[in-house]
């Protein structure tokens, strides 16, 4: 698979695209046969839109030739989460019913995806309204980590789909959203990279709302060079900041914290010292490391764990507008979302205001380092398998959680990037979460750490056939 043109650097598809080399109707080709060949196995898509999406790439290699270019993405294959709305294609944000037709019609981050022309090869799957960390789902099945050949194991939620479908070979690019992880952690358990925005930089309108708090979009791609590059053709469209990402800084003008605690906690074998391996070579290239630990970590956990906003923010989302959702929900998303009727308004504000509070002090703690330093996923991606004893799926949920969420509870921008595999052999990410508003420099930092270490397509290698 590491022939397949959708592996290639996106920054190479776009020039091949131009110069005639490549073309998108090879594009949509390829990930076509790779859907033949893997799609059963990999269980990517709800929605796959296959025939379409090769039909408008014929139409658009005719723009092309005609002399047009509507932008960056145009030709390239994109996979786009069951919870966007998207016209033409149904969405159901991982229920067993599709929504209704308002749930069709694009908001802002779909209109410029779409205004670009690239190849929409389908929707992919969606832990039930987004609500888990590691990619199952009752009522569709969960997709199948690409990387153990034997074992069924979880591809890491909700974006369930996302990295599948980059890692099987149908998509170049693949559209998530975060609101406790749910890019950073499938990134991370199927060796792709994965970006956090900033709560508020890029609009969730028309994107199914898990928490209206919390919810904000996010890309994943093979390479952190991808994203810069993906970043660069959506920003400007979604944002009146319209910051591009800076060119790469050296490492040795780079200061990392690295927490000497509480993200390292019962990481399963292998995760850990993949992580410290990685950290050490960015030493060794000349970065600076100091212990760092954000403040009041443990009390944004622990605020996750009682539920933090999002089980109450969904359940005033379907009882207002899906009310008969709700009676059909996934066991593991309707006990939490019946918790919330517990909930009384003074603890809500309470938790609104905590978190606003995360917020700032966690703003001014990361003015003192460039970046932060942490393993993304402290455990290797469970077997569904384990996942059937009482309480198994709620304590795998949350150890899978615990490291990205403290990002969306202290307002931070993250990213993911794979630097090895584990003892089980499944990929380990390493995570680089900066301020608010850093999502273009972050990136920056991402290609400056991607340099030194390389790509998962370098580190990883091809995991194995179905």
């Amino acid at each position: 698979m590491t022939d397949s043109p959708l592996k290639r650097p996106l920054r190479d598809q776009y020039a091949g695209l131009r110069s005639g080399t490549l073309t998108a109707t090879a594009l949509a080709e390829a990930s076509v046969e790779a859907h033949r060949t893997r799609g059963q196995h990999d269980h990517a898509y709800l929605t796959w839109n296959g025939e379409a999406a090769l039909a408008f790439a014929e139409a658009t290699d005719a723009l092309f030739r005609q002399g047009g270019d509507a932008g960056a993405l145009m030709g390239i294959p994109v996979s786009i989460k069951d919870i966007y709305a998207v016209p033409g294609l149904p969405t159901y944000a991982g229920s067993s019913r599709r929504l209704p037709k308002q749930w069709e019609q694009p908001g802002p981050m779909i209109a410029a995806l779409l205004a670009q022309l690239p190849s929409v090869m389908g929707k992919t799957h969606s832990v039930e309204f987004a609500f888990g960390g590691l990619g199952t789902n009752a009522h569709w099945g969960a997709p199948r980590n690409p990387w153990d050949r034997q074992a069924h194991r979880t591809p890491g939620g909700s974006s369930a789909g996302a990295g599948v479908s980059l890692i099987g070979g149908t998509a170049s690019l693949a559209l998530g959203t975060d609101t406790a992880g749910s890019v950073r952690v499938p990134a991370a358990m199927t060796g792709v990279a994965g970006l956090k925005t900033t709560v508020g930089r890029w609009s969730t309108d028309q994107i199914v709302p898990l928490s209206t708090t919390l919810d904000t979009p996010g890309l994943l791609a093979h390479r952190v060079d991808d994203l810069a590059f993906a970043f660069d053709a959506l920003d400007g469209a979604l944002t009146r900041r319209r910051s591009r990402v800076p060119a790469p800084p050296a490492l040795a003008d780079l200061t990392f914290g690295v927490p000497g605690a509480f993200f390292w906690d019962d990481c399963s074998p292998g995760v850990a010292e993949a992580v410290e391996a990685a950290i050490r070579r960015l030493e060794a290239a000349g970065a600076r490391l100091i212990t760092f630990d954000l403040p009041h970590t443990d009390e944004a956990y622990a605020l996750f764990q009682q539920g933090g906003l999002a089980a109450a923010e969904l359940a005033a989302f379907l009882k207002t507008e899906l009310p008969e959702m709700i009676e059909t929900l996934d066991p593991n998303v309707a006990a939490r979302v019946k918790a919330a009727d517990d909930m009384p308004a003074w603890e809500y504000v309470r938790r609104r205001t905590i978190i606003d509070k995360l917020t700032a002090s966690a703003a001014t703690r990361l003015t003192d380092v460039d970046a932060m330093l942490t393993p993304t996923v402290a455990l290797t991606p469970p077997t569904l398998e384990s996942l059937l004893p009482e309480g198994a799926y709620a304590r795998a949920n949350m150890l899978a959680l615990r490291n990205t969420v403290i990002a969306n509870l202290m307002g931070l921008c993250g990213l993911t990037m794979p630097v090895g595999k584990d003892s089980a052999g499944m990929p380990v990410g390493l995570q680089v979460l900066a301020g608010p508003w850093q999502d273009a420099r972050l990136l920056a930092i991402g290609q400056a750490i991607e340099e030194q270490l390389g790509t998962g397509i370098t580190l990883l290698g091809e995991p194995p056939a179905p």
